[in-house]
């Protein structure tokens, strides 16, 4: 079987989001599922979608298109902010955007003219995270423009927390994104569909005692396909933290020193060399790298130490057994690591399922 590759288990991402669907509902919150880390695979799409979720989420228009083309109806948003130069594919491809520029709306607007459709935008707010929002003191009159546009209708207000700064949802920005929703409500007399509170950072909130107000979505990724909430990443009870594995090749296994010699400078990514002197050690290389994972995220079985990596080797320690050439070691991933290997060609997804037969090991490009 060809390795590297992602054994992805569709039944276990099923049930996670199954799991998250069915607890949020409890409290009036829909679940938008976030496909940009699968780079919109149509076979997790559908998985989502028979799990409960009517509304799919991507970053990247191109993510978008693969699902549509590969049948997916389903109602998409676009949870980056449009470029000027995808508005055209954004209205004819998705149906709802999240905005926090009112020259994009603007384009929006024109492009959905010009394909004779109407397009929802949901007005991303700052709630001190630092990333894309428009400030609160600003939103009433961005509200006012958006009114005005030709073909562009106001879905609702939204907000992302703990991506960039790390700023946790609580009950003080929750209740501040429900009164900005109130308030833009009795202003324009109008009544909003979306609050989008978040994303998986949001679940520990969503799941208090004190999740209360007009938040009625969250956008979830993470939470879904590894189990575990963002902000301490801690798995999430009820929900597999196993869905997703990372399995590469050895290529080489031999007995090593700890230190390198000869004259040290820095390595191929700007590090210096090991420093501990542990004497000889049996090392193994491993079929993939940098270009394909991030290091910090994979975690090891117990009895293999992670040492460094190059572009497209990794080095562990083997501890006392040696691991022959051509056989396989199994990671788990963190949020990080999975996105960089979900995004390398050089990956195999292996797509896995135990309840439909047809989907049985299906690999994908």
């Amino acid at each position: 079987m060809s390795a590297p590759r992602l054994e992805i288990d569709l039944d276990k991402i099923g049930h996670n989001a199954r799991a998250l669907v069915d607890r949020l509902a409890r409290r009036g919150i829909s679940v938008t599922a976030v496909m940009k880390a699968s780079l919109g695979s149509p076979d997790i799409a559908r998985t989502m979608l028979e799990a409960g979720i009517n509304l799919i989420g991507d970053s990247r228009i191109e993510n978008i298109e693969r699902m549509r083309e590969a049948g997916i109806t389903t109602p998409m948003m676009l949870i980056r902010t449009p470029m000027m130069s995808d508005v055209h594919r954004v209205v004819r491809l998705t149906d709802v955007s999240l905005n926090s520029e009112i020259t994009v709306m603007r384009a929006l607007s024109h492009a959905a003219v010009a394909a004779k459709v109407r397009h929802d935008v949901i007005l991303m707010v700052e709630l001190g995270d630092l990333r894309e929002g428009i400030m609160p003191a600003d939103l009433t009159s961005t509200v006012s423009q958006v009114l005005a546009m030709p073909n562009i209708d106001l879905k609702g207000i939204g907000a992302n927390l703990a991506c960039r700064s790390g700023v946790a949802p609580d009950e003080k920005n929750m209740e501040t994104l429900s009164a900005l929703a109130v308030m833009i409500e009795q202003t324009f007399g109008l009544t909003l569909d979306i609050v989008s509170g978040g994303n998986s950072a949001n679940l520990n909130w969503a799941f208090s005692d004190n999740s209360k107000g007009r938040i009625n979505n969250l956008r979830l990724g993470e939470s879904i396909l590894l189990g575990c909430e963002p902000l301490h990443r801690q798995p999430i009870e009820g929900l597999h933290t196993d869905a997703i594995t990372l399995v590469a090749e050895v290529i080489e296994s031999k007995r090593k020193p700890t230190q390198p010699w000869g004259d040290i400078a820095q390595s191929a990514f700007g590090e210096e060399g090991p420093t501990l002197n542990r004497g000889k050690i049996t090392q193994a290389i491993l079929a993939i790298g940098r270009q394909d994972i991030d290091l910090t995220g994979l975690v090891a079985p117990t009895d293999i130490t992670i040492l460094s990596a190059s572009s497209d080797h990794l080095i562990v320690d083997c501890s006392h057994h040696v691991l022959q050439v051509g056989a396989e070691v199994r990671f788990q991933l963190n949020y990080s690591a999975m996105l960089r290997s979900m995004t390398s060609p050089f990956v195999t997804k292996l797509m896995k399922t135990y309840l439909t037969p047809s989907h049985l090991h299906r690999a994908l490009p």
